[in-house]
């Protein structure tokens, strides 16, 4: 199943996206987190509307939470950015790195992408983006899989002069417009295993990532488990599981957005969340 927001004239609406176009959950509501809750299939209104007549909203239209994500996930992502800054290759984090995606970036499918006046080094991650179903909390390792709904996908945009400057991830990454989300959430038995989806990241057309989530250091369920101790995760919490290799900054020369650039970040049976960048 694959469940939207998008705009009506009265606010958000979630809707499912059926053979015959999307449908209305119903009762008809805006939050998402709402739907996920009640776990299952929602009732929808049977009135499908094409999907091309609508303007779709980030899947969690209003976060409650942040997004957490994780840090230097992937083996060959890690490599290329101890490569580029004369760090030894192969030593990876012993547990997961959490840090939080700012809500002032939330950011919708098809959105634009704002390079910042401040920004110099504007760049994509893209990242597969658990969605909890079940609360819970310290979850053990064989449970963690009961509490994910879902997926959907983060173009996780990143100032990595910003991020410097700084000393740490937080502020390069949670500048306004640095979070689209989207475009739907898959549900886990429609999405398949997560943990060996291809991974593709596009600038316009051209292929920069090309890899797939089995290059993950921490699997789905251990970052579930992991991030749940003594941390209470409720239903439509997303965690970013970290991008893979081929980033723009790692790059030579290096491949960083400019104005005009159109990134397609596109996640085996979840989708494509498209986005441009645009002036301030």
């Amino acid at each position: 199943m694959k469940l939207l927001t998008y705009e009506s004239d009265t606010g958000p609406r979630v809707a499912v996206l059926t053979e015959n176009g999307v449908e209305d959950v119903v009762p008809r509501t805006g939050d998402a987190a709402e739907v996920i809750a009640r776990g299952g299939t929602p009732e929808t209104s049977g009135e499908p509307v094409a999907f091309e007549s609508i303007k779709m909203l980030a899947p969690v239209a209003k976060l409650a939470r942040p997004v957490i994500a994780v840090g230097l996930n992937y083996k060959k992502h890690a490599d290329e950015g101890a490569r580029k800054y004369g760090r030894p290759v192969g030593v990876y984090p012993e547990i997961p790195v959490f840090f939080c995606k700012w809500p002032g970036s939330h950011n919708r499918p098809d959105g634009e992408i704002i390079l910042h006046s401040n920004v110099n080094e504007l760049d994509y991650e893209c990242e597969l983006v658990i969605v909890i179903g079940k609360e819970g909390v310290n979850i053990p390792l064989e449970e963690a899989m009961d509490h994910v709904y879902g997926y959907t996908i983060m173009n996780e945009v990143s100032a990595r002069d910003v991020q410097r400057a700084h000393g740490q991830w937080f502020k390069g990454k949670a500048l306004d417009s640095f979070g689209p989300l989207g475009p739907w959430i898959v549900t886990k038995d429609e999405a398949g295993d997560g943990n060996n989806l291809a991974v593709t990241t596009r600038v316009n057309g051209q292929t920069r990532q090309s890899s797939n989530t089995n290059d993950m250091i921490f699997d789905i369920a251990t970052v579930v488990s992991v991030l749940s101790e003594s941390f209470t995760l409720v239903p439509g919490d997303m965690i970013a599981t970290g991008t893979p290799e081929g980033v723009g900054f790692a790059m030579d020369p290096p491949g960083l957005l400019s104005v005009g650039d159109v990134v397609e970040c596109e996640i085996e049976n979840i989708g494509v969340l498209r986005s441009t960048v645009s002036a301030p």
